[in-house]
């Protein structure tokens, strides 16, 4: 028995691959508390009537290679499964220690199994298509320089982009402060304001001119006019690494969706050794000196007290510091009652067809588009982005004569779009393809609703006094902040693994300082290419 545990807070992807390392790398026990009765976070796969929803979209790409060999590990490309002798040796990768010990005999026999079944445990190579659907038009996403985009938008207005984007290389904005500025210095005025500035909007529900420039420097980084001609005119490698994240033309993703490598995951920390609960809420952290001493655990059940050598939190920031005990400063709480997070909801649609093949140039097979998911930048439609779940992995659907698909959409918990009754909205939701030409209702089979609270930390409200919270908490030797929520910072699942292991790594090496942790996906310090 481990007489040394770590508490984590959250079973979605950072605190599964914290638990995960722990065990891999220590003699520390990892136990795991998830407010929810779900493995995965927003990452998870929720299923309906055999058909399976990927709240958000996960596309298992990475340019770092540990990340790569680490999904690997867990479910390995279809086609290429080892043999058995390499399966057990990969189920069993975990410690030296957790080698030793007896694992369920009935996971066993699956693992020696020649049970042909043993091929779901598999991650798909998938083609990377995303359009964006404007003026009942398709064009690229990201934006090329095509034949078909100058086409779409026109020459006058092919001629403004290009004047707007000259203007923006020799005339930069200095003071990159706000996301429209950093667009404007990226794309050019013009190019900003017909292909991001609304849909953005859509997202976050206020202007650009107030949201952070952190955000574009996180989610756009390397990506621009320049960065689109060079791929116009290299086509990416096997590998990919060199190629901005958003410019990929494959990625791999598991046979059942982002939820299976996450339930895999739970099952190998469970069976050896490690503890997860579910609907279990962390309603309180109580401190002594400079470390986190013990935590109060809410259930249906009651309140019950738990002690921990060391605390990884993925819940969000806001809740982590309102449930301090102790004296939290006045700043601190301040700036945490401030941080604001966009909600997210999804109707999943069950259709015999769609009518998007009216306007599509691309290679389509009976009744659907090649797309994995289309931005709707249509102005008079409030959602946001529709996933086509078959082309994600044709095993997301029951019938694969059928098509499936996420209308997803951007709310506030409270506001008119959160609040409106499931029946109502997915009226709404399916009236508004249809106004744009997308669907026909007479064509919708079955449908179903989901709502996933804080699924975007917000580059707004008091984010930009955040280094207050996160030099508050980093004085706390045993506490990592890890995953998106956990750090506020509106990371891919990709660096919110990185976080968790860095933590794992601080742990192993006792640093203190958790500067190598922040710096993830930081523009300024830290680089996916390195």
């Amino acid at each position: 028995m481990n007489d040394v545990e770590a508490i984590i807070i959250g079973a979605g992807p950072a605190g599964l691959t914290a638990a995960y390392e722990l065990l891999d790398k220590t003699d520390i026990k990892p136990i795991i508390y998830e407010a929810s009765d779900k493995i995965g976070g927003i990452s998870k796969t929720l299923e309906y009537k055999g058909n399976r929803i990927d709240i958000g979209g996960h596309r298992f790409f990475s340019k770092n290679q540990e990340i790569m060999d680490w999904w690997f590990n867990i479910l390995p490309l279809q086609g290429k499964q080892a043999s058995d002798d390499k399966i057990l040796d990969r189920k069993l990768s975990l410690p030296t220690k957790s080698k030793q010990r007896k694992l369920k005999s009935k996971k066993l026999l699956e693992i020696l199994s020649p049970d042909p079944d043993i091929k779901d445990n598999v991650m798909l190579m998938r083609d990377r298509l995303s359009r964006i659907f404007f003026l009942s038009k398709f064009f690229d996403y990201p934006v090329s320089l095509s034949y078909s985009t100058l086409k779409n938008l026109g020459l006058k207005t092919t001629i403004l982009i290009g004047l707007s984007y000259l203007k923006s290389t020799i005339n930069p904005i200095d003071n990159e402060s706000t996301l429209e500025d950093f667009f404007i210095n990226h794309f050019g005025k013009k190019l900003y304001e017909t292909f991001f500035k609304d849909y953005t909007e859509k997202v976050w529900g206020i202007s650009c001119n107030q949201i952070d420039a952190d955000w574009g420097h996180q989610r756009v980084k390397g990506l621009s006019i320049k960065e689109t001609m060079k791929n116009a005119i290299k086509k990416p490698n096997g590998n990919q690494q060199d190629v901005e994240t958003s410019l990929i033309s494959q990625f791999y993703y598991p046979k059942y969706g982002p939820g299976q490598m996450w339930q895999e995951v739970a099952n190998l920390i469970i069976e050896n050794g490690g503890e997860i609960h579910y609907n279990k809420e962390v309603a309180g952290i109580k401190t002594k000196d400079s470390s986190i001493y013990e935590i109060e655990i809410l259930d249906r059940g009651g309140k019950e007290y738990k002690t921990t050598d060391y605390l990884l939190s993925t819940m969000p920031v806001k809740d982590l510091i309102s449930s301090w005990k102790s004296d939290v400063p006045v700043d601190v709480k301040k700036t945490a009652d401030g941080l604001i997070y966009r909600d997210f909801i999804t109707v999943g649609l069950l259709l015999n067809k769609l009518m998007l093949t009216n306007y599509t140039n691309k290679k389509t097979v009976g009744n659907i588009v090649p797309d994995n998911w289309i931005y709707i930048q249509e102005r008079e439609v409030k959602i946001g982005r529709l996933q086509i779940f078959n082309n994600w992995s044709p095993y997301m659907v029951k019938d694969s004569e059928k098509i499936w698909m996420g209308l997803e959409y951007f709310a506030n918990e409270g506001d008119e779009l959160w609040n409106m009754d499931d029946e109502d909205f997915i009226n709404f939701a399916v009236s508004e393809l249809e106004s744009i030409n997308v669907i026909d209702k007479r064509e919708v089979l079955d449908s179903v609703l989901f709502r996933e609270k804080k699924a975007y930390p917000a580059y707004f409200g008091t984010y930009k006094n955040f280094d207050i919270i996160k030099d508050f908490t980093d004085k706390y030797e045993n506490l990592f902040l890890i995953g998106r929520n956990g750090m506020h910072r509106y990371n891919n699942m990709d660096h919110s693994m990185l976080t968790a292991m860095e933590a794992v790594n601080n742990i192993i090496n006792q640093v203190k300082t958790k500067d190598n942790i922040w710096n993830i996906n930081s523009e300024k310090e830290y680089h996916e290419s390195s």
